[in-house]
């Protein structure tokens, strides 16, 4: 087991009408002037944020509202925010919806609490120092945001989807109400399925000696989401499989399930962040499109983990209980069962398995752009189980382009 640091401080309230607790939450932390962040409006066509409003009307909050964030969402509207929030001399920000809401509002911290632009936090050439306070109210179970220290944002000069990690802006709390979920559409909803296996995925793919509670715990929560996203599917109102994911979003990104490990692979992401900035998929989908393709290349550098992956999270049966002994043709057969048992998930649930299947046909030349920008003009890799270079990359998107 390798050394690690477990931080979570985010205060979860989780289950029904929990969001009508949101003015003594804010009262606790002597909110005076508040941004609702918030997205394309179905905040509001759900009465959820005129609800809100009128709660912390009630109460003698002030606030002021900024909507509009998109999927992968954009640093226009983050720069907009800064200059609300200064203008109007906010002190925290409740952003209302999913992952890219709560993104976006992070952003908007980092640049109202620090100088200069926040951009260069996301190119890494700073680093942050401080965020306005943040706190959510989940309309979607994805991103895993609302516990997480991560934020992406997409930046429309050149489309770049580029990655903040700091626990500055990690969510004072968090309010998940399954019940909210209820009217996502069902590509949203399944999406969503996706993107939280895949966070516990990049971290279950990894070259370390892995911690059994750990791996039990990743496993569980990896057989969890993929019988849950089938039932949803076919029952989109199933509290229980509702709570179920929601509270699986949560677990599967703050930290929990790469503890003792080497953090995890994460090539995916990576690769998946290029094609949401050049053609504004959506993340869990683009994630399917990508992940196939991505195991085949790589799970000869450790086929061990891959086949346990086969056996503990899709129940497919090896001749001897201790992996390690298999012959070399047996656990590359389990691998691939595994690989393939996880794209038949995605299929029965109506996510695609390649870049085709998005929507998007990619030209060569584009393929050498995604490559491009994934390893940055050829100055970096991604990945742990095989360390990807532009090559690669392109190989990669290749095999998944149909």
């Amino acid at each position: 087991m390798n050394n690690f640091t477990y931080y979570t401080p985010t205060r979860i309230l989780f289950g029904k009408d929990t969001e009508l607790q949101i003015s003594e939450l804010l009262k606790d932390l002597h909110c005076r002037k508040i941004l609702l962040h918030y997205g394309g409006g179905s905040a509001k066509r759900s009465g959820l944020l005129s609800r809100i409003e009128a709660a912390l009307q009630a109460s003698g909050i002030e606030y002021v509202s900024l909507g509009g964030v998109k999927p992968n969402p954009r640093l226009s509207l983050v720069y907009e925010g800064i200059a609300l929030c200064r203008k109007e001399h906010v002190d925290f920000i409740l952003a209302i919806g999913g992952g890219s809401v709560i993104d976006s509002a992070k952003a908007i911290g980092y640049g109202v609490a620090g100088d200069g632009d926040v951009w260069d936090f996301y190119l890494k050439t700073r680093a942050p120092e401080s965020c306005l306070p943040i706190g959510c109210i989940l309309t979607i179970a994805a991103a895993g945001s609302e516990m997480s220290d991560s934020s992406v944002i997409t930046n429309e000069d050149g489309w770049l989807k580029r990655g903040c990690h700091s626990s500055f802006c990690r969510p004072k709390f968090a309010v998940l109400n399954p019940e909210l979920t209820y009217t996502l559409p069902q590509y949203q909803t399944e999406s969503g399925c996706v993107d939280i296996i895949m966070h516990t995925m990049e971290r279950y793919f990894n070259q370390a000696e892995n911690m059994e509670l750990t791996d039990g715990i990743s496993e569980n929560l990896m057989r969890t989401v993929i019988k849950c996203a089938k039932i949803l599917k076919q029952d989109p109102t199933n509290y229980n499989a509702r709570a179920e994911v929601m509270w699986a979003g949560s677990l599967s990104h703050n930290g929990l399930t790469g503890c003792g490990t080497d953090g995890g692979d994460w090539a995916s992401h990576q690769l998946e962040h290029e094609l949401g900035g050049m053609f504004d998929v959506a993340h869990g989908a683009g994630l399917a499109a990508v992940w196939g393709s991505w195991a085949r290349y790589v799970y000869k550098e450790n086929p061990l983990r891959f086949a346990r992956f086969a056996v503990n999270v899709h129940q497919i049966e090896a001749s001897r209980q201790d992996l390690s002994t298999l012959p070399a043709e047996e656990l590359d057969a389990l691998a691939l069962a595994g690989i393939k048992a996880m794209e038949q998930f995605y299929r029965s649930i109506d996510m695609p398995v390649s870049i085709r299947e998005l929507g998007v046909e990619l030209t060569d030349e584009q393929i050498e752009e995604l490559a491009d920008k994934c390893s940055f003009g050829q100055t970096r890799t991604v990945g742990i189980i095989k360390k990807l270079n532009k090559a690669d990359m392109m190989e990669i998107y290749k095999a998944a382009r149909s």
